[in-house]
């Protein structure tokens, strides 16, 4: 019976269970959250520690802690803390007997046992997942909740880095819901154990246990002062100490104790030994439940003679029981004892608990042993009660066992030092990924196939280097000071040869296990290594970083495509194509022209579906936030491109402006519907209601350097103050512009903002009294779309829609500068770098341009690439990087040293490709874009052969060649339909003219009757090319077609960016083998 085969049948009368159209969807919604089914996880934890007596929990119940936590409502959070192997997960497990017995129908309860050595069940996403399951599975109506997420269009919203966010809002929604008005009980064992993401889950606990009144939480774990701290435990809440219960503990024990003892098969006939033995083991208890479990699991395997001499040579307490386990491995026959410290070593030093397969792959086992999982399971069993085997997955028997030997046994199991065993895991883990990867590892074959097509073989020829693809470098890391580590980093070494071979093969694997976002993390690592002696490894982990964070979106999304789209559109020079080269499909015959080496853009960042009005960083440079004309805000992981939270929705209209608080932990965005917003940029909720008073737009929003304030500017010509933590406005209006408020900001310490205004001016203002500080700052002839403070707060930086940029001095209100000049267009956005020596710039005219503050001077040539009008731009915190939003719907990260130009030079149009279309013959492309021009291209060189053919007054929007190839004609936006002859490139007669939208409508059909012999195949859809049905080559970003033409196997593509890009792909079958 499957997990959700249980929520089916114990719910059959349920009319959601009922409906046909809806079962489908909701067994998906329950099988994306199944994980682990807690109710699972109960069982076998008591039939593990040998049963659940009523009579060793029964105390508990009648403490008067517990009944006043479950009798007051004032009381919603119950902590029961002690040390380890004290009893508190059974303690739990008794509670939650006794609440499922209660007889209060109507109330709903559900738990979750946390364990640190179980991927499963080790994090706070786990957690959630196991709290609404079980709620669901007695109140299935619940389900809408989770169905939700699924009709916002995620395919599965609880995987990947938002399924955090995703769950909590879920949680809440749950717990909101007019059905839980009886007592809804929670209950999480050892939040100790749970190892990623802890804060957020202490942060909910403590949260809905003050907003929902009807729930009431249970936890456990040992006495840990920081989740004390963060459970900020008060008069409402309900602290248990069981050391300070030792009385009621110890009963407990003896009560355990007694029962087990009567169970010893070898003891069943001699009440006599019994009685002996429950006194010596009273005796050496020293009220530790564990140390209980694990002598009567010994004691079950002696013979009744034996029972008494074995006790006495058993020691008290959990650390002198560890250590005789130790011995009792020494003491194994032959190399038995070698090969446990094998396991265990690798076991200790492992970032994650091991399968058998990768444990016989990592710990230089022999190969007799290593080769058999049943063989390695044998050695493993042999760790004494150190080690435990689940579904073929090695964990520790208890946390408490991995610190002992860590810590306490430590120089018996790395008697070399760690950084030894960690080399050795290292150094097996790219021997085994170098035995099993290659191209289409899964026989996948077709390039086009999407992860969520991807089924698992079985077997699974990633089994055994699942862990060593995801932790090779760290267990690198670990041993980087080593001589042979050092030697491995050189330009022949081990790691320079594996990335040369295997770099592609990696990444695709990386992408088969979903973790390609930590495959450029773990390139991001290697890369902060000194390769003072290793230029060659320095620029091939240099390359290949650039290469996965340009394609993880598609290699994530298709694996195959790191050997298609990633290779055919890498740049010219880049080290990982032309090592790589010979995997390109040789089904590509010709491929397009790329920049000759990487651009200063590290990545573009997608998903806004409107203009990108504003972007800024978090203040450790780890994140992004964005705001667009779709009236959203998001935010992205500024190392790996990932969206990390779901969309911030809540405005109505466009957001036009976001900034981060200065400790990283509020997001505030102002919008077109007149409201400022804050968030908390954990979860992404909204963190007060709206922030209202503005009667029109508001163009900018900011915090003060302290986090405590919020300014906004509008369009309704003021600027407001507002309290970060309260949403009271704190002063009174600040009036003065004669116009819109287009941009604010504070000075660094705080005492003075900063606006620019549509009425050309820019102002200073005394943030103490809102007053201003002295005459408006003039000499822009345009309005002012941009303002901001240089970090000692000496300089005031403008930008204007006159296409300047103009520094000031914020004491005298002086130009201090010649105008900067160099942008064709309006100046939307300006920003200083962190130590205030360049000013970043972005305009109307595609561009960003760095500058000198001190001179004045462009520091090297602008960036390009964005195809539309660049709206916001700004430093990273370190200075590094550059930041850009722009009306084409992108963000973009730059390198702010490199500069470097984004494409080689070639001719072509300056603006969006409208129209394609090959001549008769298939020799000639004509082209027709929205710079007024039409071009001819030879399809052989793919060189222009004729002067621009130039006479449209506006955007041309079709173009075609007549049936002998020697005219063409052109429709335009101007109204006209011109006809031109292909030799020369004259026009032939003049435009034909007619009435309004007549041309455009003739324009957008418009071709010369065909002959008929070539039908094309070929075409784009979805940003792939594609033939029939099948997709085959993805088309990044700046590939992406605005125009086709098809002539037999050639495929030209037109792009925004004015660029035309030539492909020629073989008749047949587009396989990857």
């Amino acid at each position: 019976m499957s997990r959700f085969d249980v929520f089916e049948l114990g719910n059959s009368n349920n009319p959601i269970f009922n409906i046909s159209n809806n079962q489908n969807d909701h067994k998906a919604c329950l099988k994306d959250l199944w994980t682990t089914d807690p109710r699972d996880d109960k069982k076998r934890i008591e039939e593990i520690k040998g049963g659940l007596f009523k009579d060793s929990y029964r105390w508990i119940l009648e403490h008067s802690k517990y009944q006043q936590w479950r009798d007051d409502t004032q009381r919603p959070l119950l902590w029961i803390k002690g040390d380890p192997g004290k009893g508190k997960t059974m303690l739990l497990c008794g509670i939650i007997d006794e609440l499922s017995g209660d007889k209060d129908a109507a109330a709903l309860f559900s738990y979750f046992f946390c364990q640190t050595t179980d991927p499963r069940l080790n994090n706070a996403t786990a957690v959630l997942r196991g709290l609404i399951c079980l709620l669901i599975d007695q109140q299935p109506s619940l389900i809408s909740h989770v169905q939700k997420r699924y009709d916002q269009g995620s395919k599965n919203p609880f995987e990947g880095v938002n399924a955090w966010v995703a769950l909590s809002l879920v949680f809440e929604k749950i717990l909101e819901d007019p059905i839980l008005q009886s007592s809804t009980y929670l209950i999480i064992d050892a939040l100790d154990e749970c190892e990623t993401d802890l804060p957020q889950l202490l942060k909910l606990i403590v949260q809905s246990a003050s907003r929902f009144p009807c729930v009431k939480w249970i936890v456990s774990s040992r006495n840990k002062p920081d989740i004390e701290a963060q459970l900020r435990l008060d008069h409402t809440q309900v602290r248990l100490s069981l050391e300070l219960n030792e009385k009621h503990v110890s009963r407990a024990i003896e009560i355990f104790i007694d029962f087990r003892v009567s169970r010893l098969p070898n003891l069943t006939d001699d009440s006599a030994l019994q009685e002996i033995v429950r006194g010596q083991i009273y005796a050496k208890a020293t009220g530790t439940f564990l140390w209980v479990a694990f002598v009567l699991v010994e004691l079950e395997r002696v013979e009744s003679w034996d029972v008494l001499n074995v006790l006495r040579e058993i020691p008290p307490g959990l650390k002198p029981l560890y250590r005789r386990m130790i011995e009792q491995i020494d003491q194994l026959q032959r190399r038995d004892p070698e090969f446990c410290r094998y396991v265990l070593s690798t076991m200790i030093l492992a970032y994650r608990p091991l399968h058998l397969v990768e444990l016989a792959a990592l710990s230089s086992l022999p190969e007799q042993i290593s080769k058999s999982p049943d063989h390695t399971a044998r050695v493993v069993r042999k760790c004494g009660s150190f080690l435990t085997i689940r579904e073929g997955i090695v964990f520790f028997i208890h946390q408490s066992a991995k610190d002992f030997l860590f810590e306490d046994a430590y120089d018996k199991f790395f008697p070399a030092e760690s950084e030894a065993y960690h080399y050795t895991i290292f150094s097996r883990s790219l021997q085994v990924m170098s035995a099993v990867l290659r191209r289409d590892v899964y026989s996948l074959r077709a390039p086009g196939i999407s992860i969520d097509q991807v089924k698992q073989p079985n077997p699974d020829p990633l089994a055994a280097v699942r862990y060593s693809c995801l932790y090779w470098v760290d267990h690198l890391l670990d041993c980087q000071t080593r001589e042979d580590t050092i030697k491995d980093l050189k330009d022949c070494g081990l790691v320079y040869n594996f990335l040369r071979q295997y770099f592609l093969h990696w990444l695709e694997a990386l992408s088969l296990i979903k973790c390609m976002s930590d495959g450029v993390i773990m390139i991001k690592k290697l890369e902060n290594l000194q390769f003072d002696e290793s230029p060659n490894l320095f620029a091939f982990t240099y390359d290949a970083r650039r290469f996965a964070v340009y394609n993880r979106p598609i290699i994530e999304q298709a694996p195959l495509q790191a050997y298609c789209s990633a290779l055919v559109f890498a740049p010219e020079k880049s080290i990982i194509r032309e090592t790589f080269e010979k995997c390109i499909p040789p089904w590509i015959q010709r491929k397009p022209r790329v920049e000759t080496h990487w651009n200063a853009m590290l990545q573009i960042l997608e998903g806004h579906t409107d203009v990108v009005t504003s972007v800024a960083f978090s203040s450790d440079g780890k994140q992004i936030v964005s705001g667009s004309d779709d009236g959203t805000v998001r935010l992205w992981d500024a190392a790996t491109g990932h969206q990390v939270l779901p969309i911030l929705e809540g405005h109505i209209s466009g957001v036009s402006s976001v900034a981060f608080s200065p400790d990283g932990t509020q997001i505030v965005s102002g919008s077109s519907d007149e409201t400022v917003r804050l968030w908390d940029a954990a979860t992404g909720q909204q963190a007060l209601p709206a922030l209202e008073g503005h009667i029109l737009w508001v163009s900018s929003v900011a915090f003060s350097p302290d986090g405590t304030q919020i300014v906004s500017g509008s369009y309704d010509k003021t600027i407001r103050l507002w309290d970060a933590a309260t949403g009271q406005q704190i002063l009174s209006i600040l009036k003065g512009n004669i116009s819109g408020v287009s941009s604010v900001a504070f000075s660094p310490d705080g005492t003075q903002i900063v606006s620019g205004s549509s009425d050309h001016t820019v102002r200073l203002w005394d943030a103490a009294t809102g007053k201003q500080v002295r005459p408006a700052l003039a000499g822009h002839t345009s309005w002012v779309s941009s303002v901001a403070f240089s970090p000692d707060g000496t300089q005031i930086v403008s930008g204007s829609s006159d296409h300047t940029v103009r520094l000031w001095d914020a004491a005298t209100g002086q130009r201090v500068r010649p105008i900067l000049e160099g942008h064709t267009d309006i100046v939307g956005s300006v920003a200083f770098s962190a130590n205030g020596k360049q000013i970043v710039s972005g305009s109307r005219d595609k561009t960003i341009r760095l500058w000198d503050a001190a001179t004045g001077k462009q520091v090297r040539p602008a960036l390009a690439g964005h195809t539309s009008w660049v709206s916001s731009v700004a430093f990273s915190p370190d200075g590094t990087q550059i930041v850009s939003g722009s009306d084409d719907e992108t963000i973009r990260l730059w390198d702010a040293a490199t500069g470097q130009q984004i494409r080689p030079t070639l001719a072509g149009h300056t603006d969006m490709v409208t129209s394609l279309a090959f001549s008769a013959d298939g020799t000639q492309i004509v082209s027709g874009s929205e710079d007024k021009t039409i071009r001819l291209w030879d399809a052989a060189t793919e060189q222009q052969i004729r002067p621009t053919l130039v006479g449209h007054t506006s955007r041309v929007t079709s173009v075609a060649f007549s049936p002998d190839g020697t005219q063409i004609v052109s429709g335009s936006r101007d109204e006209t339909v011109r006809l031109w002859d292909a030799a020369t490139g004259q026009q032939v007669r003049p435009a034909l003219a007619g009435p309004t939208n007549w041309a455009s409508s003739v324009a957008s059909s418009l071709t010369f009757s065909p002959d008929g012999k070539h039908i094309p195949t070929l075409h784009v859809i979805n940003y792939w090319l594609a033939e029939g049905t099948a997709s085959f080559l993805w088309l990044p970003t700046g590939y992406r077609a605005t125009s086709i033409a098809v002539w037999g196997r050639i495929i030209v593509l037109g792009h925004k960016s004015g660029r035309i890009s030539f492909l020629q792909i073989q008749q047949g079958p587009k396989l990857v083998t």
